[in-house]
């Protein structure tokens, strides 16, 4: 006869029959497969937001707002450096030009994105500018992490040919003329541009008006047009049309002439020593961006300057490469926001 089968308590899983144990083995089964399956669902952004807080920055295009038009320093000086970064950093960092308010309104969007590192300013002078010059913002200097100085260039005073003047104190005295209608263009209201043409009507004791323009390019094609007469621009806007005999160079700001023109004085020795401006060339992050993304991009950015086909290319468009870090950047713009505050007030300028 067969043996009758004895069962104990279920607790005791070692005293099972066969045909106890294979559905128990089964029903384990399942629930370790459907709990191996809703771990990997889970873990999937886990790990990826593990991973991005270990340092994957960046892992998606990054985008540099250029608040002027294209074809003046800003762009170029930020085209040549994007290049490099993409190169470094392994992904496409796209230019965007959006033009209004003297940077203005680029900055502002900026300041209004995410702080997560992709979205950057590209900053002139005039970022320091506005902060005195408008008394209404959208935004503040405070709302921006500063990242890396680019570049600095110095301005040059040139005039159109068919203005009998070939030094600062010539165009001074045709402006003194009683019928004369001098008019000196700039990129925009606020700019260093701007500014140094009101120095320089305060200097030499003349009125010229000033015409502001949404850019650099546009300002000097009316100027190689007629329609205005003098201009203070950036250098690397104007080198080529003044090699081209299309725009005549007057005087330069800063200590010493420059290498690419070293016949033309600094204002210095044409007679203004007072007249001392130059523009500035920074990328900014929203002041929220985690610090480990600002130093990872001030870092990438400074290491693009300092790359000898960049610092080439910016000193043949007659820039000064300078490619510093964060705090330093940080300190200099604080400084700056004084500075131009004071010329703002003693010129008189106002954009509101």
């Amino acid at each position: 006869m067969p043996q009758t089968l004895r069962t104990r308590a279920p607790s005791s899983f070692a005293t099972r029959s066969s045909t106890d144990r294979v559905p128990a083995r089964g029903a384990m089964t399942r629930r370790v497969v459907c709990a191996a399956l809703l771990s990997s669902l889970f873990a999937v952004p886990f790990a990826a937001s593990h991973a991005q807080g270990r340092g994957d920055f960046p892992n998606r295009p990054l985008r540099i707002v250029v608040p002027f038009a294209p074809g003046g320093a800003t762009d170029i000086i930020a085209r040549t450096v994007a290049q490099k970064m993409a190169e470094r950093m392994g992904q496409p960092v796209v230019v965007e030009n959006k033009a209004g308010a003297n940077g203005n309104i680029g900055a502002a969007q900026v300041a209004r994105s995410e702080a997560d590192g992709y979205t950057l300013l590209m900053a002139t002078s005039a970022h320091a500018i506005n902060q005195t010059l408008y008394r209404k913002l959208d935004y503040r200097i405070t709302d921006f992490a500063a990242l890396s100085n680019l570049a600095s260039v110095p301005l040059l005073l040139v005039v159109n040919p068919t203005v009998p003047a070939k030094t600062p104190k010539e165009l001074a005295a045709y402006a003194q003329r009683p019928a004369a209608q001098v008019n000196f263009a700039s990129g925009g209201t606020g700019t260093a541009a701007h500014l140094a043409g009101e120095q320089f009507n305060t200097l030499a004791g003349v009125k010229m008006a000033h015409v502001p323009y949404k850019g650099g390019s546009q300002a000097q094609n009316d100027l190689i047009g007629g329609q205005v007469q003098a201009m203070f621009a950036n250098l690397p806007e104007v080198l080529p049309q003044v090699s081209a005999g299309r725009l005549r160079p007057l005087a330069l700001t800063g200590a010493t002439r420059h290498a690419s023109l070293p016949d033309v004085p600094t204002f210095a020795q044409a007679g203004y020593p007072g007249l001392d401006a130059k523009s500035w060339f920074g990328l900014f992050a929203p002041a929220a961006t985690p610090p480990a993304i600002v130093a990872t991009l001030s870092n990438e950015i400074a290491a693009a300057v300092r790359d000898p086909a960049v610092q080439a290319r910016l000193k043949e468009l007659g820039a000064e490469p300078i490619g510093d870090k964060h705090d330093a950047f940080q300190a200099y713009v604080a400084q700056e926001v004084t500075r131009w505050g004071g010329l703002v007030e003693r010129s008189g300028a106002s954009a509101d």
